[in-house]
């Protein structure tokens, strides 16, 4: 037993039936102690209670884009409120709470961070902005880079420096860095970033930079580019360190008042947070390093496709969650999600673990509009949750995918997401009349239509470029429509893309605050190796892998987990002059050359469709992945369907181009239980999300009680 109620190879077990999602009422006694998990999104934070009985609860408040901890306790005191409990005996109750925030990227992208100084060998203070001429458009050379963090002045050379082999080549000038304490000390500069030149393979001057800037300059936030991210490449270490530096003394500030206000409110232990990785971390551990948290909330969906998994084949899942303001990509080949190195916010290169997430503006809250040339346009500007769709009541004027929704009959009119909200469909028909409709020249449904195609194109452009354009095949993937937005599209951009299943989850708009309690807590380590894969000394390569495994271990104790925890050894491989290498897993811990280079190869031709047999492959990289396996035990499911269940109402809409209107059946999703199937059309009303199935498509309840749509299928 660690800190967290209880630890077991969840791994193991993942090839059984997945653990039945078992939705109840929030007047149902609890059964201590629970866990929590909250995501704090563009529109709303949700929150996910789920007890020792296997009972989940959800809750969604409106977000505070202002202060995000706000939205963080107005969700926890609502949850209370409706659970009868006070608040300090809900926090008490509770052995694990993990928490998924874009405070980190939003810090970024409204240039909200500290004023920051760097110090770089001397000859290298203009790398961060000569940026390697990189660009995301190489044809697009008038297009402005992003504003530099660190203006020229305050990116300070000293001297000393380190060889290619790791030897010191001149020592550490001390006083270059005084006098650039001085300077910082004059200007102002809340955080320092420090990269010096070949630091990953010995921080012994950076190190040494940190001691005297500790005794000659006023504050504590100070970031080691070989510290957060040892990798090759000044250019990407120093801005993954620059930018770990602007965020650092908001984020850290963040999560430590935050920790310590829920300890205070009766939390008996340390909340953990979701990194870009997928995997959960404590604050302590991740505090000096919050750049690793930029994809906090979007990643947790990683844990929430682990808990989708199936008994018999492979969990193969193109997931999209459709939040409000936006749509987060991520595919899962084999139970495996891929973790790249390279990460680009808002134009800055960041070298960090993150998941493949691929990202666009089309959301319920998208707003719609019609151009200078009198083209339709949806997206990317979204309504937030301030003021949000016209709808909404609260100042909104804009047309949104909420609003064409409520006008086309998809939703209903009243409160949404449990009552966070109450859509108005005048409100909603005046919107789409007068900025759509009337410039047009279309009636208001045909306008609303149209923003509903238009929506759902760009979603299938966004879920081709991480599947087909990566090689994968989408006739061999389910498509997870998660998000409070994502069933209401999931069965037709599946259609579209030409998968054969759409998955619907019962807690689609929690699905990442889903995903923070299944995920389990991981750390990434690395160490530049450059050899010959077939010359590769043995004892060198087992000792860089041992060495991380020490720090992999450390930090899993240092969390609580001590030998509950594991570790995998990874390795980069590229063909010889190569510029990008492929990450492969090594199956066991007695490093097989012949087994690297088959697990090379396999990927390298799924990713670029070829390969150099009996090439020349170079390793860059040792990695150890270490991870704390949390457990998401199972419970007792829902008794299967009896008789046929009966819709609550039946309600005029717009199905699609095809069938146009018609009176279509709703259903209440607490009377759908295991084993019913229907054949579309129809909707499906949950407590968070409101699910549509086209005529051609039959949905049934799965063993886990969710929402299984085949396409084009009849009963």
């Amino acid at each position: 037993m660690n800190k967290f109620d209880k630890i077991s190879n969840r791994r193991a077990s993942m090839t059984g039936n997945p653990s039945p999602l078992v939705m109840t009422s929030n007047l149902t006694p609890l059964v201590a102690p629970w866990r929590i998990g909250i995501d704090v999104g563009g529109t709303f934070t949700d929150m996910v209670l789920r007890d020792s009985a296997g009972f989940v609860r959800i809750f969604k408040a409106p977000s505070i884009t202002a202060d995000p901890s706000e939205g963080v306790l107005n969700v926890l005191q609502l949850a209370a409120k409706e659970l009868a409990l006070p608040l300090a005996a809900l926090l008490r109750g509770c052995s694990l709470f993990v928490h998924g925030s874009t405070v980190a990227t939003n810090i970024i992208l409204e240039k909200k961070g500290a004023r920051v100084g760097m110090l770089t060998t001397q000859g290298f203070r203009d790398s961060l902005e000569i940026r390697r001429g990189m660009r995301q458009n190489q044809w697009d050379t008038r297009a402005p880079f992003p504003e530099v963090l660190v203006p020229r002045y305050l990116r300070q050379p000293v001297r000393g420096r380190i060889a290619a082999d790791g030897a010191e080549l001149s020592p550490l000038v001390i006083e270059d860095v005084v006098m650039a304490s001085a300077l910082f000390d004059e200007e102002g500069i809340e955080s320092i970033a420090v990269c010096l030149f070949n630091s990953f393979l010995d921080g012994k001057h950076e190190r040494e930079t940190q001691e005297v800037l500790a005794r000659n300059w006023h504050s504590d936030w100070i970031s080691l580019s070989s510290e957060i991210m040892p990798t090759m490449g000044e250019y990407e270490r120093g801005s993954t360190a620059v930018v770990n530096a602007y965020i650092a003394p908001k984020v850290a500030t963040y999560l430590r008042a935050l920790d310590e206000r829920l300890r205070e409110l009766g939390l008996p232990r340390s909340l953990l947070m979701l990194q870009s990785n997928g995997g959960a971390v404590s604050v302590a551990e991740v505090a000096n390093r919050p750049v690793m948290l930029v994809l906090s909330g979007p990643a947790a969906a990683v844990g929430a496709l682990n808990g989708c998994m199936a008994s018999g084949g492979p969990a193969n899942f193109i997931s999209m969650e459709i939040g409000g303001t936006s749509c987060d990509v991520m595919v899962m080949a084999n139970g495996e999600v891929p973790v790249s190195d390279r990460l680009v916010i808002d134009g800055y290169h960041l070298t960090v673990p993150s998941v493949e997430i691929h990202t666009v503006g089309a959301g319920g809250g998208t707003i719609a509009g019609v151009d200078s040339a009198g083209l339709l346009n949806v997206g990317p500007r979204g309504a937030g949750a301030q003021p949000g769709p016209a709808a909404y009541g609260l100042g909104g004027q804009d047309p949104t995918v909420t609003d064409a929704l409520l006008v086309l009959g998809r939703l209903r009119e009243g409160p949404l997401a449990g009552g966070a909200v109450t859509l108005d469909r005048d409100l909603a028909w005046r919107a789409v009349e007068t900025k759509l409709a009337r410039p047009l020249g279309l009636s208001v449904e045909g306008a609303a239509a149209g923003v509903v195609r238009l929506l759902e194109q760009n979603l299938l452009h966004a879920v081709e470029r991480l599947s087909i354009e990566r090689g994968h095949n989408p006739a061999h993937f389910t498509l997870v429509a998660a998000g409070g937005a994502g069933p209401m599209h999931g069965a037709a951009v599946a259609r579209a893309l030409g998968c054969k299943q759409a998955l619907l989850p019962r807690a689609a708009g929690a699905f990442c605050a889903m995903g923070t309690l299944q995920s389990d807590v991981r750390q990434d380590y690395l160490q530049v190796f450059a050899a010959d894969l077939d010359k590769v000394d043995y004892l060198a390569i087992d000792g860089g892998f041992a060495l991380l495994e020490a720090k992999a271990r450390a930090a899993l104790i240092r969390q609580g987990f001590g030998n509950s925890g594991s570790t995998q050894r990874e390795i980069d491989l590229r063909y010889e002059d190569q510029q990008w290498s492929v990450r492969v897993a090594l199956t066991a811990n007695c490093f097989d050359v012949s087994a690297a280079r088959q697990a090379f190869e396999a990927e390298h031709q799924r990713l670029f469709g070829h390969i150099q047999p009996h090439g020349r492959l170079e390793i860059t990289t040792l990695r150890v992945v270490a991870r704390g396996i949390v457990e998401w035990s199972r419970s007792a499911g829902r008794a299967a369907q009896q008789d046929r269940p009966i819709p609550k109402q039946r309600r005029r809409m717009w199905i699609d181009a095809t069938c146009g209107w018609g009176d279509v059946p709703v259903y209440d999703g607490v009377d759908l239980r295991p084993g019913c199937k229907l054949q579309g059309p129809l909707l499906i009303e949950e407590r968070t999300t409101t699910g549509f199935v086209a005529s051609k498509d039959i949905v049934e309840v799965n063993a886990a009680d969710d929402f299984l749509v085949t396409i084009g299928a009849v009963i």
